[in-house]
């Protein structure tokens, strides 16, 4: 008698530290009309992640556990459900599925609609193409949807040197974009050859005393952070945009920001298959480099949750799933 096929994965059974991920067999997941399976090569690991495992984040959206975390995918498509036209078996593919929803990345098979996915760069690793997912959309989206920069503006990106910042920076230069960001010293040169025109160390000037005239403001640190969101309002022009992206916008924050003749608004990344297309070409192209960290095994999740929650890595931290 053959039993349901099954699958390594990373639950928790309780919310808490990293010590709550366990390595385990799951049901291996099947897909409905629309979907596609995609056997899982590496998953990123993002700040979102390790929030919601200790029930901050997105926890409110992923129920109660058990659940497995995780929305960055880079894998080969194994099977298609009814409909799909766009994929096939044995394409490589990448994405940021389902999001704010549950995805379930940190396993060895994820489901999906088809169109969440893109065809992963031809140019760069699994490892490496499951950095960019929800990193990249984020900055693509922050900078094209939710600022509409344009060639010649000022962009001020904080944590520049991030799993998103680093995307940020090359992204807003590739728009045309004088690009400034903010990170420690020992990152600058890096952060140059990415496009970067000006840096600033945060731990040795308050951004805002050599920081004026800028048209739009990244803010990828937020305002629990030594009051970033609120300090980046003295950096804009008049009419100037800030997307706050960790924390959103308090409403006394964007009254003043009005006040100010200025334009603040919150922001959540969403799945789009149509720009980590469009993020693959500029990857292929040789536009925009992809920073990892490092590369764990899928049983080391804990130890990748530790590092990305201090909050000092250069881009990404990447779990290998299969090879």
């Amino acid at each position: 008698m053959s039993s349901e096929p099954t699958m390594r994965a990373i639950t928790q059974d309780s919310l808490g530290g990293p010590e709550v991920l366990r390595l385990r067999d799951l049901p291996r997941p099947r897909p409905v009309p629309t979907e596609v399976l995609v056997r899982v090569h590496a998953a990123g690991v993002n700040p979102v992640d390790w929030k919601s495992r200790e029930s901050g984040g997105i926890a409110g959206l992923l129920g109660e556990p058990p659940f497995v975390l995780g929305w960055d995918v880079s894998g080969v498509v194994a099977e298609v459900g009814f409909g799909v036209h766009t994929l096939k078996v044995g394409d490589e593919v990448y994405g940021m599925p389902w999001f704010p929803r549950p995805a379930s990345a940190y396993a060895e098979y994820v489901t999906a609609p088809s169109r969440q996915f893109a065809p992963k760069p031809r140019t760069i690793g699994h490892d490496a193409a499951a950095a960019v997912p929800l990193a990249g959309l984020t900055a693509w989206q922050s900078l094209v949807d939710a600022a509409r920069v344009e060639a010649g503006q000022r962009v001020l990106i904080h944590a520049a040197a991030g799993g998103v910042g680093h995307l940020a920076v090359q992204f807003a230069k590739h728009l045309g974009a004088h690009v400034i960001g903010t990170a420690s010293a020992a990152k600058h040169d890096w952060l140059r050859e990415l496009g970067a025109d000006e840096l600033v160390d945060y731990t040795k000037v308050r951004f805002e005393d050599v920081v004026s005239d800028v048209d739009v403001v990244i803010d990828l640190v937020g305002e629990a952070q030594d009051a970033t969101t609120s300090r980046s309002l003295k950096t804009l022009r008049p009419g100037g945009t800030i997307v706050a992206v960790p924390s959103g916008v308090a409403p006394e924050l964007l009254e003043g920001a009005r006040a100010q003749g200025l334009r603040a608004t919150a922001f959540l990344v969403e799945p789009d298959g149509t720009a980590l297309t469009r993020i693959a070409g500029l990857i292929d192209q040789g536009a925009v480099r992809v920073e990892v960290a490092d590369v764990l095994p899928l049983a080391d999740a804990a130890e990748a949750h530790r590092r990305v929650r201090e909050g000092r890595t250069r881009g990404k931290i990447v779990l290998r799933v299969s090879d």
